[in-house]
């Protein structure tokens, strides 16, 4: 029922004579227009605008963590505004650290990718300065007030002028965890020291030859699976546990971690050999990237990057807001994590065969009933005729884009 109501006629007499429900409808009709009163009369505040030939200047790096699940990935997009980059420089304008991003001198350590978190992100820049060594701007402070509460500051500090976090970074840790499920984490281990060493990676990333990478060689220090975490919620279940790959170097190609893990999985589930990395690592012999999956994104991240002369500054208020921060989201994730943990017991009483398909997802699109062997799957185009094709087209640009 609609209620019809002279609201500019308000007077105590009239208001006397209603019933409830007009008095009602009143009240909400007079919230309304305060409402929309508010918005018209809202004066936007005025953008600070200062002077920053007149501040001092400082060339730093900042260490940051992130959960990169709800983002499209690090670096700033033209479609999007949900990027990491994009936060960072709305947070470093807004405390007016920087004038603008061109020229703040910035580079990045990694680009990771969408839904990809980081540990131990780094970026350097040059920003605003208090002059004063002993009492120098809280940036952790000022920035994690303006960031998401799932980007952080984590430290900061002083550094050359010609330092880059790209250039500079001595070598970059990878972590990628998933549940053990019914894959033979031995065997995977097994396969992976086939990547160990300096090759040519073109059968295990995503050749990104349109932007000028033409050379695939990269050299991979170190390389392992571990059990990580028993699951003691289901003690007598080991296929729960969780494992962590662990993959350092100095610099990756583009979906170079996804890819591994992928064949990984593959061969932990025993579809494929553990020379499987061996044949793929050969490009003479397998010049063209078989067709397969990508690994899932959300289990990938940067873990660490390493700099040498680099003395953290930790501001004691930030990081204990830091860490609380991430206890809540530990907390919450756990507290679900437990929820279907209890579930999954209950239900799994229901059937007679055990089912291990925790770490099925982790290989995105379609699984065929028939599996194929890898090394006899249609492949993609060679990176000759790649070259060829950009070339022709006049798109090929001959820059180099590591990650």
């Amino acid at each position: 029922m609609s209620l019809e109501v002279d609201s500019h006629n308000y007077d105590p007499e009239n208001l006397s004579h209603l019933t409830k429900e007009e008095l009602i409808s009143i009240i909400l009709d007079l919230k309304d227009q305060n409402v929309k009163r508010k918005k018209l009369t809202r004066k936007t505040k005025p953008k600070r605008n200062i002077d920053f030939s007149k501040y001092h200047k400082r060339h730093v790096v900042f260490k940051l963590l992130y959960l990169g699940w709800d983002y499209h990935g690090f670096a700033t997009q033209e479609n999007s505004e949900k990027t990491i980059e994009h936060e960072l420089f709305r947070a470093l304008t807004m405390c007016c650290l920087i004038e603008s991003r061109q020229t703040s001198n910035y580079h990045r350590c990694g680009r990771t990718d969408k839904g990809v978190s980081s540990f131990s992100q780094a970026i350097s820049l040059t920003v605003r300065s208090s002059g004063d060594d002993s009492n120098e701007l809280p940036y952790c402070k000022m920035l994690n007030r303006i960031l998401p509460k799932d980007i952080r500051i984590v430290a900061w500090s002083p550094v050359k002028e010609d330092f880059s976090a790209r250039f500079d970074c001595g070598s970059r840790t990878y972590k990628y965890w998933f549940p053990r499920g019914d894959l033979d984490v031995d065997l995977m281990n097994q396969g992976l020291q086939h990547v160990i060493g300096t090759h040519d990676f073109r059968n295990l990333c995503k050749m990104d030859v349109a932007n000028g990478v033409v050379q695939f060689y990269r050299r991979i220090t170190s390389a392992d699976i571990k059990i990580c975490a028993e699951n003691n919620q289901f003690s007598t279940n080991r296929d729960y546990d969780m494992c962590e790959l662990t993959i350092v170097g100095k610099a990756f190609l583009w979906h170079q971690i996804r890819c591994i893990v992928s064949v990984l999985i593959l061969v932990g589930s025993r579809k494929e050999n553990e020379n499987i990395f061996k044949d793929l690592l050969d490009v003479e012999n397998c010049p063209r990237k078989p067709q397969y999956c990508l690994a899932s994104d959300l289990p990938l991240n940067l873990f660490d990057c390493q700099f040498e002369n680099v003395n953290w500054v930790i501001e004691d208020e930030s990081i204990s807001e830091v860490i609380t921060s991430l206890q809540c989201s530990w907390a919450t994730h756990m507290i679900k994590a437990t929820m279907l943990g209890e579930m999954l017991k209950n239900t799994e009483t229901l059937v007679e065969n055990k089912i291990n398909n925790q770490s099925k997802w982790l290989i995105q699109g379609v699984h065929s009933k028939i599996y194929q062997p890898l090394l006899k799957r249609p492949a993609s185009a060679s990176l000759e005729n790649r070259i060829q094709y950009y070339t022709k087209k006049g798109k090929l640009k001959l820059e180099c884009n590591e990650k």
